[in-house]
């Protein structure tokens, strides 16, 4: 048995969260393999908008067990935090959640230098989280990191104490003022949560479960545009958000990848800094924003909005080699009488249909193409055959585009709204 992944195209936000919860029925185990709490993975149902951060998104099912694996960095405070939301809605967390005792944890201090380090940058800054995820990172190819399976270590403190010291001579060189005293209680709450769950060797845990037949699909966050190699640096995360994340973020082999699903929005957004061709700065972006409630999951800030790219969609496929897509919030798009898409960049007197290595300092200018918009209410449909001829044909121009199927239409927040193509509503 092979591990299916499923991944954002874009610049994040797509919306992952939903896509995991509406499949989480036709798997076993459920993975996130990289990120850590910069991500919102929102889920709706029941008249209820849940936001997990770190936890995969099956864990609000029964009859499946959710790893967060080696990839992933862990906050223990925002960790304690969702798992005492999901016991006060009565998920047994300590039944269905496992630990990779190679996930790397994030300190306080982490936190600090993160702060410390963006508000140098001045007007430079890459929109940072401000989570602590990229000091976390560092510190673990520097080799200096802590780790979940440090927690049962007799010197676990002494260890703490020797990373927190190195953290404080750069917090120094920033000139940085904080108090740590203040933060490091609630961290050693959470690691004593951290404690109640059960740690595992997942490498093993994921190969051991497909060697006996098991379905895992593994949960990727952020976007791939956002890839530490091959996102729009260096205004990016700091992990590999691509389907070869999934194999190094959880120890699965790249011959044991099944189908690499991607999920994009009928437009792109895009929080913090960085290079978006397709931005619109009009009305037409702040009406995107508004209807489509387009605020992070994570930090609440307004997303850039715009057309859809069609260049960076492709790219993105190919990077990840996605079999199969499944498109988000079409009914956003209902307000609009016509809908752009971007099909080629003008860049450096040329026409080119793919996204070049620089496009920070040397701009690209998008070419549109424009398509009847389908002006009707989607939310209460709950048949393919419901849709209106736009949209269908809108989603038939990106197969052609992409020359990958779109599978999945959805058409609102809730896990009902979702329309399998070529398939009843799935209940």
């Amino acid at each position: 048995m092979s591990a299916d992944v499923l991944l954002g195209l874009q610049w994040g936000d797509e919306g992952k969260g939903k896509i995991v919860d509406v499949l989480t029925p036709k798997y076993d185990i459920i993975a996130r393999f990289q990120g850590g709490p910069n991500a919102g993975h929102t889920l709706e149902f029941n008249g209820i908008k849940h936001v997990l951060h770190t936890i995969p998104s099956g864990i609000f099912h029964d009859g499946n067990l959710n790893v967060v694996g080696n990839g992933v960095v862990i906050d223990p405070v925002i960790f304690k935090k969702e798992i005492d939301s999901l016991k006060k809605m009565g998920v047994d967390v300590k039944a269905k959640l496992y630990i990779s005792k190679r996930a790397h944890l994030i300190l306080p201090t982490h936190r600090l230098i993160d702060a410390a380090s963006e508000a140098a940058k001045g007007k430079d800054k890459i929109g940072s989280t401000l989570k602590g995820i990229g000091p976390t990172y560092m510190d673990k190819t520097g080799r200096n990191g802590l780790r979940v399976g440090d927690i049962s270590s007799p010197n676990f403190k002494q260890k703490y104490e020797a990373l927190v010291a190195k953290h404080k001579q750069i917090l120094a060189f920033h000139n940085y003022e904080y108090n740590l005293a203040e933060l490091e209680p609630a961290f050693f709450e959470g690691i004593e949560v951290l404690k109640e769950l059960k740690h595992i060797d997942s490498e093993h845990f994921i190969n051991n479960a497909m060697k006996a037949g098991k379905k895992v699909l593994a949960e990727g966050a952020q976007g791939s545009l956002l890839d530490i190699d091959f996102g729009t640096y260096p205004f990016v995360t700091s992990s590999n958000t691509v389907t070869a994340g999934a194999c190094t973020g959880l120890g699965v082999a790249p011959g044991n990848i099944g189908n690499v699903i991607g999920i994009f929005k009928a437009y792109c957004t895009r929080v913090g800094s960085g290079p978006f061709p397709t931005e619109l700065t009009d009305e037409v972006g702040e009406q995107i924003r508004a209807v489509g409630r387009e605020f992070g999951a994570t930090t609440g800030r307004p997303r850039r909005c715009g057309w859809l790219d069609i260049p960076a969609l492709n790219y993105a496929i190919m990077i990840n080699g996605v079999t199969e897509l499944m498109m988000m919030k079409a009914d956003i798009l209902s307000e609009f009488d016509t809908i752009k898409v971007c099909t080629h960049y003008k860049f450096k007197g040329e026409t080119i249909d793919y996204l070049p290595y620089d496009i920070i300092d040397e701009a690209v200018e998008p070419v549109y193409i424009e398509m009847k918009g389908w002006k009707v209410d989607l939310t209460q449909m709950d048949q393919q055959e419901q849709l209106p001829v736009e949209l269908t044909d809108y989603v038939k121009f990106i197969e052609k585009e992409t020359g990958v199927p779109i599978k999945v239409v959805s058409i609102g927040p809730d896990r009902k709204q979702t329309i399998m193509m070529n398939e009843v509503l799935v209940k």
